[in-house]
């Protein structure tokens, strides 16, 4: 009798286990729902409605700050807080070396920056880093290389469109002295820790005359000319424009604007 209860246990145990399989077997689950284009897609918020500036007639976007319209230097003053002494003429301004470096007075985080710069016509014995120097420097910090080197060979990280001492350009795309130059510059900025060591390090693109130089290129610290660069935590900071000490005549600037982002 024991063995025939036991042989009955192991059949009843294994017809459960069957029943129990084929009601799995058997129960139904709700398809994935069919997906429909409205599901991925949402309307607000609405991106602000920007007119853009006209190339011919150096207008700039609808909600950009006019830095220099060709005028004056109202935007700009010098490194002491004082009027800004470059030469303002025929619709450009240019580089007074003895009057020293112009920043805005207005200071900024992260934007888009559009410059325009020409060099003189330079006799060929100023060859290197002096041959139409300048320089556009970023929260006042980082320094986008302005340099004539249209067959003029530099250190390459010291050349246009170079972060001065950091990154070289991926290309020269300079056009002849006497012929205008386009920057537009698309700067992010830093953000820092409490110990004041970098979190984020601020990051730049720069196009050169429809020619991208450098694509969202990370920034090492300030652009020393001596030495490499140094982390200092700062908040938002000026436009500065160099006058270089290079003994070539000074360069020119145009229709300069900048969009916060």
């Amino acid at each position: 009798m024991k063995m025939f209860s036991l042989k009955w246990s192991f059949a009843g145990l294994a017809a459960c286990s069957v029943l129990s399989v084929s009601a799995q077997e058997q129960k139904q689950y709700p398809e994935q729902e069919a997906m429909r284009p409205g599901m991925s897609e949402y309307w607000t918020p609405q991106p602000k409605i920007v007119t853009p500036g006209n190339p011919a007639t150096n207008s700039a976007p609808s909600d950009a700050i006019v830095l220099f319209d060709g005028k004056d230097l109202s935007a700009w003053e010098n490194s002491k807080g004082e009027a800004a002494g470059w030469d303002v003429h025929d619709g450009v301004v240019t580089v007074n070396k003895k009057a020293g470096d112009i920043q805005t007075k207005e200071k900024f985080g992260s934007f888009q920056l559009h410059i325009e710069w020409c060099v003189p016509q330079m006799d060929a014995q100023f060859t290197s880093q002096f041959r139409g120097n300048s320089g556009v420097y970023l929260q006042g910090m980082y320094e986008v290389q302005v340099l004539d080197n249209y067959n003029n060979e530099t250190y390459v990280n010291g050349q246009a469109g170079s972060i001065y001492k950091q990154t070289p350009p991926m290309a020269n795309a300079m056009r002849k002295p006497g012929e205008w130059n386009v920057y537009d510059i698309i700067y992010t900025a830093p953000v820092f820790k409490e110990d004041g060591t970098y979190l984020y390090r601020p990051r730049v693109t720069v196009i050169q005359n429809g020619v991208v130089l450098q694509n969202n290129t990370e920034i090492l610290g300030t652009t020393e000319y001596i030495g490499f660069p140094q982390v200092k935590k700062h908040g938002d900071g000026p436009i500065i424009l160099q006058s270089h000490g290079d003994p070539s005549p000074g360069i020119s600037f145009r229709n300069i604007w900048i969009r916060k982002m």
